[in-house]
């Protein structure tokens, strides 16, 4: 039987103008998601809080959605604190093909039966 499906692999990087940031984003700061695994870019930091208000989102972005749906088409994300003016663009970048067997040890069903 053939477990294998596909997910988006997405980069998270920080847009937008400086000077309206009173965090401490660096716009271009990023980060990339492949699969489960999150990859920052060597020295680069990335808000904890940022990252909690992004966390929710990414399996989602990851996943085939229909070319109507908001999650297809929105990909700035604001940050969580209101006064900072900082974004975070979500962007989806190639395909991962993964494997059902390689990623859970719970079985394929064999019917369509639930």
């Amino acid at each position: 039987m053939n477990d294998e499906f596909e997910l988006w692999n997405l980069k998270v990087e920080v847009v937008g103008d400086e000077s309206a940031m009173v965090c401490e984003h660096t716009a271009g700061d990023s980060f990339d998601v492949c699969g489960e695994d999150i990859t920052f870019a060597s020295g680069g930091s990335f808000s904890m809080y940022a990252l909690a208000a992004i966390l929710p989102l990414l399996p989602a972005k990851q996943r085939q959605t229909h070319e109507n749906d908001w999650m297809t088409t929105d990909a700035e994300i604001a940050c969580p604190d209101p006064n900072c003016g900082a974004r975070f663009r979500i962007s989806r970048t190639g395909k991962t093909v993964f494997r059902h067997s390689e990623t859970t040890v719970v079985p394929l069903k064999k019917t369509t039966d639930d």
